[in-house]
Formats: C-alpha cells, sequence, structure tokens
C-alpha cells in the first residue's frame, strides 16, 4: 500500500495546514519587500528637459527663412572671430595654425618690440613732414631713418631668437624658417593690443 494511504488524517491535516502557513508568510514578506511604483503613488514625474543643441522651429515662410539664416551665419562669424583671438586651432588662418608659428607669437609676445612703436614713430615723421619748416623737416626725416634701423636691428635679433627656440623645440619642423622669421616680425610690427590671436603670455615671461 502507498505510504500516502498509511498516514492518518490528523497528519494530513497537519501538514497542510503548514504548507498554508509557509505560504501566507511568504506572501506577507513579497508584500513587506515590494516598493509601489510612482504611477501607483499618484507621483507625476516631470518630463526631462531635451539636452544639447536647441531646435528651431521651421520658419513659416521664406522671409522667416532667411531671417534665420543671417542670425546663423552672424553668431557663426561671431563664434569664429572670438576663437580666432583666443588662438583656437579650428579657427585659425592658414598662417597661424601649428605649434611652430604658436611658439612664435609667444616668443614676441614676451617682449617689447621697437616694431610696434613704428606706426606712432611713422604718423609723427608724416605730420612734421608737411610742416614748411626746414628743421622739422629735417629731424622728421632723422626720426625716420633711426626708427628704419632700430626695426631692422630689432628683427635681426627677433630672428635669431626664432631660430634658437624651433632648432630646440621642432628640429624636425617642416616649416620654412624665412616663413617663421617673417610672421615673427609682422607681428612685432604690429600693436600688442591689436594682435591676432591675441597674446597669451606676459611681457617679460621666460619662453
Amino acid at each position: 500500500m502507498s505510504p500516502l494511504f498509511r498516514r492518518k488524517p490528523a497528519d494530513l491535516v497537519e501538514d497542510a495546514t503548514t504548507s498554508l502557513a509557509e505560504e501566507t508568510a511568504a506572501a506577507e514578506n513579497r508584500r513587506k519587500s515590494y516598493t509601489p511604483s510612482k504611477k501607483e503613488l499618484g507621483v507625476v514625474t516631470p518630463k526631462r528637459v531635451p539636452q544639447g543643441r536647441r531646435v528651431e522651429a521651421a520658419p513659416a515662410d521664406r522671409k522667416e527663412a532667411l531671417k534665420q539664416m543671417r542670425e546663423r551665419q552672424r553668431a557663426e562669424r561671431a563664434e569664429a572671430s572670438e576663437g580666432m583671438r583666443n588662438g583656437d586651432e579650428r579657427y585659425l588662418l592658414a598662417r597661424d595654425r601649428g605649434p611652430e608659428r604658436s611658439l612664435v607669437r609667444d616668443i614676441v609676445d614676451s617682449r617689447r618690440t621697437v616694431g610696434s612703436f613704428f606706426i606712432a614713430g611713422a604718423v609723427i615723421v608724416m605730420v612734421g613732414s608737411v610742416i614748411r619748416n626746414t628743421t622739422v623737416q629735417l629731424a622728421s626725416n632723422v626720426l625716420w631713418a633711426l626708427l628704419a634701423l632700430a626695426v631692422v636691428v630689432d628683427s635681426i635679433f627677433i630672428a635669431r631668437r626664432i631660430k634658437r627656440a624651433i632648432s630646440a623645440r621642432f628640429p624636425d619642423t617642416t616649416q620654412r624658417m624665412g616663413s617663421l622669421y617673417l610672421y615673427g616680425i609682422m607681428r612685432a610690427l604690429t600693436f600688442r593690443r591689436m594682435r591676432v590671436p591675441k597674446p597669451k603670455v606676459e611681457l617679460g615671461a621666460k619662453i
């Protein structure tokens, strides 16, 4: 006879009671550990604001489309101009790109150059040459000659310094040294505040 039929009715009742108690306890534990969702609790979750580039509304007509295009172009030009002034490689002209030319700019910007005073001296010479006075005109010519000589001498020093720095830091450069000399000299002839890209180093800084 099967063991199941041999068991007493009291044992069967006890087993059923135990099984029911275990299932009830398990259900109770599941209810305690269950975390209701925000939807069930009635909590409204705010929609996430999309990040990244702002999507412009579609233009209503051709006039509105042209207006949006001009605004985009204006913003892009402003961004490019600011990036150029700050020396961002993405916006620099071909003549300003490359680590060698960045080094040349730092060399020129770290010192006072005679060329930065050349324009002011040239204006004085022009005014003096207009005045109909022999002494004033002679003084203007002498000043002009001294300015030109000073610029030549200063340019020679700048070229030598550029050569030493480039040879030390970029011995395998493919840039033509003559082009780098001219680049540095032309920057030295510009007022410091008008230089683009703007100076990144202070006067007297060691390069």
